[in-house]
């Protein structure tokens, strides 16, 4: 089945102003300039890109880090950070490899971006490609019902719900890429290290803002990319004499439904593949479960490596997570974004951590 917008897909200047699309503009007005010339595929390449630039600087990233006084009190430990992903444009940390993935199909002189997504990543990449002036071909598994698919269909994104599961609509979507000159933006693949080097992008802001790496940084885990770039990040800090030490990585998802944690549960140094048929989705944990981890090798030696540790944690939990955060810090945030903090924070209720300085990242979109 295929699916598009039933209007031409919004130029940039339409995006930003035409207050029915949107009650809080994803990008600052101010560039609308910017986002004319990245958007307009008649201006020189150099140009667009430049433009492009300008928008990344500007959007992405740079998300707030804030001290949990509230939630410390409840759950008796001191010096909490929150690493908020939720201001990106689209709502998540997605952004960041949505926009570098897009500014590289720029300068490599692509004009359409494929990946497979159950939600957030098709929303971020949507927008970065309507932005850009490249066509966004997104596959989403049959049956499978997304709250974003109105974002990806307003961004102008080609849909296509084929694939069984996600991992079927990955290998669909990256066959569309190797028959035609398209630019693949699925996990797993060529642009892995791209990928890894724009989430590496949250540890250096939390070195930025703490000057020093926290005791541990604790990160809800799917297919891995996230938890294991954001350990290369502290990695390189490390090498580079910026940090006294590397942070234990913890890492949380959804009970026995993702296969890093299970491995870590089992002892193992390689990630196991799961049974398809044992993955059951409910609206909380969507965004955590897979049977097969794209980056879980990786995101496992991040574990192993840093001395961290990876637990499961239950839907009801970080539904309680949810309303703990927004009657302590009034926060609100997407429930399966909590169960890295919820690993923590069971990990401190049965063995107490050490004062020193914690951090955890959340977000705040559904899927």
């Amino acid at each position: 089945m295929n699916t598009s917008a039933d209007e031409p897909a919004p130029s940039g200047n339409d995006l930003l102003l035409d207050g029915a699309v949107s009650h809080v503009p994803p990008i600052d007005t101010d560039l609308k300039n910017q986002i004319l010339t990245s958007s307009d595929r008649s201006n020189p390449t150099e140009d667009r890109i430049s433009a492009f630039r300008d928008i990344i600087d500007r959007e992405i990233g740079d998300t707030a880090l804030t001290r949990g006084r509230n939630i410390e009190r409840e759950i008796n430990l001191r010096n909490l950070y929150l690493k908020f992903e939720g201001g990106n444009p689209t709502g998540t940390h997605k952004d960041r490899i949505a926009f570098a993935q897009v500014l590289d199909a720029l300068r490599r002189g692509y004009e359409a971006v494929t990946l497979a997504t159950c939600g957030n990543y098709g929303a971020a990449m949507a927008l970065a490609c309507n932005l850009a002036g490249l066509k966004c071909i997104i596959f989403i598994p049959e049956g499978y019902k997304t709250k974003r698919l109105a974002d990806m269909t307003r961004y102008g994104a080609e849909i296509h719900f084929s694939g069984r599961d996600y991992e079927d609509s990955c290998d669909l979507s990256r066959t569309l890429a190797a028959e035609g000159e398209i630019y693949d933006a699925n996990p797993g693949g060529a642009n892995t290290v791209l990928q890894l080097e724009a989430y590496a992008q949250i540890s250096y802001e939390i070195y930025d803002e703490l000057r020093d790496a926290p005791a541990a940084v604790a990160v809800s885990v799917s297919n891995g990319t996230t938890l294991a770039g954001i350990y290369l990040g502290f990695l390189s800090l490390y090498r580079r004499c910026k940090t006294s030490r590397i942070p234990k990585i913890i890492a949380g998802s959804s009970y026995r439904k993702n296969p890093i944690i299970e491995s870590y549960v089992r002892g193992s140094r390689q990630c196991i593949d799961l049974d398809p048929g044992s993955i059951k989705e409910t609206e909380v944990n969507e965004p955590l479960i897979n049977w097969h981890s794209i980056d879980g090798n990786e995101a496992l030696d991040a574990i192993y490596e840093s001395g961290g540790f990876a637990s499961y944690v239950s839907d009801k939990a970080m539904k309680e997570a949810v309303s703990t955060l927004k009657k302590t810090d009034g926060m609100v945030v997407l429930p399966a974004s909590t169960a890295g903090l919820i690993a923590l924070i069971n990990r401190h209720n049965t063995e107490r951590l050490p004062g020193d300085r914690y951090v955890a990242v959340i977000t705040g979109k559904q899927s």
